[in-house]
């Protein structure tokens, strides 16, 4: 809804009726809703952490209950049939860490009777969860004339918080599949069923029998279904602009993508509502919750961290995440760290995804995060955030040379013996890579396809940064420098207006330092 004047920022509200009653801006996600209720019945959709899930959920329990007055002003307020209320189930597991089978079935328990006590309707007859489920669905559809809708929020949560220990997550699921299983049989009662969370769990393994689940996850229709685009922050939230600079508000913040390139990027809220609120950009949503599964997976794996900036991918590469079997790619691209950046079809219907880093926050934020897994403190690089911006403005080469020798002389030896990562071929160059990002100055990855080598450019204070980084044992022919030169980067640079620098750094994996650092303008 745009608007001339200010209104209160919606920072962590979830419930509709307050952002619609209490003066907040809202962001119209009712024509979407409208096309997603009349084409199907049974939906699913995946999205990252605090991207508006649960306010959809919220959105969609007050329209099926027929709140009319909460809808005034919005697409789907004449477009809605107000006489047909439909008694709506709504389960959570967003709130606690649920460690067992007993707790998980206690808490469904609890809320199987909070929803009876809702839509005041008898106590159930003593029976199992599955029974005691399906009893709820059927009750609501008798008492109210109208068939339940069913809105299921974290239907992962459980399995996620125990994804570290597989024996105790497999338990946990074997119990929401429980739970999941009635849906399919109690079809005659049901009007609407979503499930909303940050994985996709295979169909198999948690929905058996749920076949007609329809997953509108990358659907380019349902791409804005959560989320800000460029225009909602233009028109609803107008008002809070001025000061703040709109082109680093998009490098920031923007960028995440549900489809290929056709389809319009969105911001995380979360982002967006704490920066019109503080009035300075910061990590927001990387900060609320620290991605520790994720850096220790990597960790483990040997990540080529260049890598990140173009990650390609096959579809079923990124719906692969089970208890005992998670794809690197799902877990990347499901927790939101990486998004979709296109779809490529080079075999006729069988696409290749290539993802990225959907912005600026994640490009600095994870980076950071992997620092210290890549043998770079958390001391070193509070001093290289000092030092390298000023070397970079400077363009001191000297000092830059120096800084980098320091750089790897830096990474403990013990550390070399005890860790796995070392002995992964893409480290070094990852080290590179990720310090720069991890600054936030502008780093563009030219090459990450192979692992003892990253071509990259900076572009910062004034000057471009061309560096070939690579490891000489790995890739013994040609000069780095020679290499850029051949390469012919700079060109693309030169209608900027800069100086632009040729770096040839190169590595040597046995002295573990760098043994070339070749300089030349361009």
């Amino acid at each position: 809804m745009a608007t001339d004047q200010r209104l209160r920022l919606p920072i962590g509200i979830q419930t509709f009726s307050e952002i619609r009653e209490g003066g907040y801006y809202y962001v119209d996600k009712t024509p979407v809703i409208e096309r997603l209720i009349h084409q199907s019945k049974y939906y699913f959709l995946s999205r990252p952490r605090r991207f508006g899930k649960s306010l959809l959920l919220d959105t969609l329990s007050c329209l099926f209950e027929g709140r009319k007055a909460l809808f005034e002003g919005l697409y789907i307020h004449d477009k809605w049939d107000w006489q047909a209320r439909h008694p709506v189930i709504r389960l959570s597991f967003g709130s606690g860490v649920l460690q067992n089978r007993a707790e998980l079935d206690m808490r469904i328990r609890h809320q199987l009777s909070d929803n009876r006590e809702t839509l005041e309707l008898a106590p159930p007859a003593e029976t199992d969860i599955a029974g005691e489920f399906t009893d709820l669905i059927k009750a609501a559809n008798q008492k109210h004339g109208q068939r339940a809708v069913v809105l299921i929020d974290e239907y992962d949560k459980p399995i996620l918080d125990n994804i570290r220990d597989p024996e105790r997550a497999r338990e946990l699921r074997e119990g929401l599949k429980n739970l999941y299983s009635v849906l399919k049989d109690a079809d005659p009662h049901l009007h609407f069923v979503l499930l909303t969370g940050v994985s996709k769990f295979s169909k198999v393994s948690l929905f058996s029998g749920l076949n007609n689940l329809r997953d509108i996850t990358l659907l380019p229709e349902y791409s804005t279904i959560c989320g800000y685009t460029d225009d909602d922050l233009d028109t609803v939230f107008a008002p809070e602009l001025p000061g703040l600079d709109r082109e680093a508000i998009r490098q920031w913040y923007n960028g995440y993508r549900w489809g290929g390139q056709e389809v319009t990027s969105v911001y995380n809220p979360f982002d967006v509502l704490l920066l019109l609120q503080n009035r300075q950009f910061g990590p927001y949503w990387f900060e609320s919750a620290t991605p520790t599964f994720l850096v220790d997976l990597l960790k483990e794996r040997g990540v080529f961290t260049p890598e990140l900036t173009a990650w390609h991918s096959r579809p079923a590469l990124l719906s692969r995440f089970d208890v005992d079997d998670i794809s690197t790619d799902a877990l990347l691209f499901q927790t939101g760290y990486l998004t979709l950046k296109n779809i490529h079809e080079e075999v006729p219907n069988r696409p290749l995804y290539e993802l990225g880093l959907p912005n600026q926050e994640v490009e600095i934020s994870l980076n950071e995060a992997l620092l210290p897994v890549l043998g770079v403190s958390h001391a070193i690089f509070d001093e290289l955030v000092i030092r390298l911006p000023r070397l970079l403005k400077a363009a001191d080469m000297a000092g830059l040379e120096a800084h980098m020798k320091a750089l790897y002389a830096g990474l403990p030896h013990d550390w070399y013996r005890n860790n796995p990562i070392a002995q992964y071929e893409g480290h070094y160059a990852s080290v590179f890579y990720s310090h720069f990002a991890a600054l936030g100055v502008q780093v563009t990855v030219e090459d990450a396809s192979h692992h003892g080598r990253v071509d990259m450019t900076i572009d910062f204070g004034g000057h471009i940064y061309i560096f070939e980084f690579k490891v000489v044992e790995q890739l013994p022919e040609g000069k780095a420098l020679e290499q850029i030169k051949a390469k012919g980067y700079a060109d693309k640079y030169r209608a900027a207006g800069k100086p632009i620098h040729l770096i040839g750094v190169e590595f040597s994996s046995e002295q573990r330092q760098i043994v070339a650092f070749d300089v030349e303008s361009a």
